[in-house]
């Protein structure tokens, strides 16, 4: 009994896990989508899209280095959160300001 209880309490930590690392890369997907998305509006200029685009980079490569040891921690994953929140919010600006592509 106790050995089952303690296999599926590691399979709903594991299914947890795999479920957040799921969230950060389909936010990371949506943002790049919105970026895209704001360039064909006119909404951003080119030199906004490559500078949110450096941004996506960057963040990309957090999430690369975090899982270089085969897993995201939570604090890893609390930090990458945590940037691509303040990220969203650049986009919303960016795309919300007065600059306009002609």
């Amino acid at each position: 009994m106790k050995t089952k209880s303690l296999v599926v309490a590691a399979l709903a930590v594991g299914l947890s896990i795999s479920s957040a690392d799921a969230q950060i890369r389909h936010r990371a997907h949506n943002q790049h989508q919105r970026i895209k998305q704001g360039v064909k509006s006119g909404e951003l200029t080119r030199p906004e899209a490559r500078n949110l685009r450096g941004d996506q980079r960057a963040l990309h490569q957090d999430m690369k280095l975090a899982k270089s040891d085969g897993k995201i921690s939570r604090r890893e994953r609390k930090i990458i959160k945590r940037e691509q929140k303040r990220e969203s919010r650049e986009i919303y600006r960016k795309k919300h300001n007065t600059k306009e592509r002609h």
